[in-house]
C-alpha cells in the first residue's frame, strides 16, 4: 500500500465522525485533501464547512460543499486536520502547509479535534519536524535570535507567504519535552503571529493510517 493510499484510507475513516446536519471544521494538507474528496459523498447531509486556508476553500467549493467564514459560526462539533508530528498526549506540530494560524483559529471553535495522519507522524517527543512559526516580517530576525538562545535554528521558509501575508520561520533542532510550556512562552514573543505547536488545541483523538489498517488513538 502506497503512502497516498494510506492517507486516502485514513481520510475515509474520518467520515463516521461527521455528524449529520453539522458544520464541520476542515484543515489543510495532503491527507485533508483526501478527506475533502471523501466528504463530498456527504455534502447533502452536512450544513457546510469552515475552512482553514484558501486552498481548502477552493477544494471544498469544487466539490459543491458550502463554505462559511469562521466569524459566522459560534461553535463546531468537530475539526478534522492532519499533523506534521503528534506525540503520545495528542500534542502536535502543524504548519508544514503554511496554514497554521487559520488552522488554530478553526480548532479553537471546535469541541473536538480529530487528527488524521499516517503512522510516520507519530513521535515520542516533538521536534524532529522543524517547528513552523508565522511572524511579522520586521520581527523575524529578533525572533530567530530568541530561538537560538534556547537551542533552535530558525530558517526563513523561502518563497512562502501565508494567506495572511506573513513569512514563516522553520525552527530546527528543538526537542520539545513540554509542548504546553513552550507554546505559552513563544506566544508572548512580540512579532509572533502563531507558533505551530498545538498543545492547548491538542487532538482529542487521532486516526493513524498504517499498511495494516487504521488505528484509533484517544487522548
Amino acid at each position: 500500500m502506497t503512502q497516498d493510499e494510506i492517507k486516502a484510507m485514513v481520510a475515509r475513516a474520518a467520515l463516521p465522525h461527521v455528524l449529520p446536519g453539522s458544520i464541520i471544521g476542515v484543515g489543510t494538507g495532503s491527507t485533508v485533501n483526501h478527506f475533502i474528496d471523501a466528504l463530498s459523498s456527504l455534502r447533502e447531509g452536512i450544513a457546510g464547512a469552515v475552512s482553514s486556508s484558501n486552498a481548502t476553500t477552493a477544494r471544498l467549493r469544487g466539490h459543491g460543499i458550502r463554505v462559511l467564514e469562521a466569524g459566522e459560526v459560534e461553535q463546531l462539533a468537530l475539526y478534522v486536520d492532519g499533523a506534521d508530528e503528534i506525540d503520545p498526549h495528542g500534542h502536535m506540530i502543524k504548519g508544514g502547509g503554511a496554514a497554521l494560524t487559520r488552522e488554530k483559529i478553526v480548532a479553537d471553535l471546535a469541541q473536538r479535534f480529530l487528527c488524521i495522519a499516517d503512522a510516520s507522524k507519530k513521535v515520542e517527543v516533538l521536534g524532529r519536524f522543524p517547528l513552523p512559526v508565522e511572524v511579522i516580517d520586521v520581527a523575524a530576525t529578533r525572533i530567530a535570535r530568541r530561538f537560538a538562545a534556547i537551542g533552535g535554528r530558525a530558517v526563513l521558509r523561502k518563497g512562502v507567504v501565508t494567506d495572511n501575508g506573513h513569512p514563516i520561520l522553520d525552527v530546527h533542532g528543538l526537542a520539545i519535552a513540554d509542548p504546553p510550556a513552550l507554546e505559552a512562552e513563544i506566544n508572548q514573543w512580540p512579532g509572533v503571529v502563531t507558533v505551530g505547536l498545538f498543545a492547548r488545541h491538542r487532538a482529542h483523538a487521532c486516526l493513524l493510517g498504517t499498511p495494516e489498517g487504521v488505528l484509533t488513538l484517544q487522548f
